[in-house]
């Protein structure tokens, strides 16, 4: 029982920490990512100064959907890059673990220890593809089998693509185990965003 009681409480803190260091951050980096959606696909307020832009930025959040959507999909990503490398120090040898831990438990100089970073790296990437199944699921459909297929597939681009730039930037290592867990997560973001639209749809 106090075993997991331990790992629960280190869960959540790792948990509340990853997401209370880098709120401010990837709030402001998600507001200057949309600016670049505005100028990339609405350039008609561009070059009117500042005080247009985000006039224009604020009408387009209030009346569209889909941009606050988007918005919300750029701080999840920015939450997670924030984790997984803005954040991260440089390592020696990228390449010193590759295979990674697949268990709660590690042996640390003959001694085991409790680690959950499998349970967080599953964890972490559960709001990443329920959220982009919510802002692009008219695209996808309604269909659950593809909305797992397609978060799954997602997830796992998404993870090699940041094991790929920690391997090549040097910041933290390339681990096997990282990928699996994170598609993982991203089939149950999918379930999970599946689940909320058969529950709205009832209601």
């Amino acid at each position: 029982m106090n075993g997991i009681v331990s790992l629960l409480g280190k869960i959540l803190t790792n948990i509340l920490t990853a997401l209370y260091e880098p709120f401010g951050f990837s709030l402001l980096l998600s507001f200057l990512a949309m600016f670049f959606y505005l100028y990339a696909y609405e350039p008609e307020e561009a070059g009117k100064g500042w005080k247009s832009a985000i006039v224009t930025w604020y009408q387009k959040f209030k009346g569209s959907v889909f941009f606050r959507k988007l918005f919300f999909l750029a701080f999840v990503i920015s939450m997670i890059l924030f984790k997984t490398l803005l954040n991260r120090n440089l390592w020696l040898n990228p390449l010193s673990d590759v295979m990674g831990g697949w268990g709660i438990w590690e042996t640390v100089n003959g001694e085991q220890k409790l680690t959950t970073e499998c349970i967080e790296n599953v964890i972490m990437m559960v709001p990443f593809s329920a959220v982009v199944m919510r802002t692009f699921g008219e695209k996808i459909g309604n269909s659950w089998k593809k909305i797992l297929w397609y978060s799954g597939k997602i997830a796992f681009i998404f993870s090699i693509s940041i094991e790929m730039l920690q391997l090549l930037m040097r910041l933290g290592t390339f681990q096997l185990s990282d990928i699996f867990y994170n598609t993982v997560g991203g089939v149950l973001g999918g379930l999970m965003y599946c689940a909320v639209m058969k529950v709205r749809k009832r209601l």
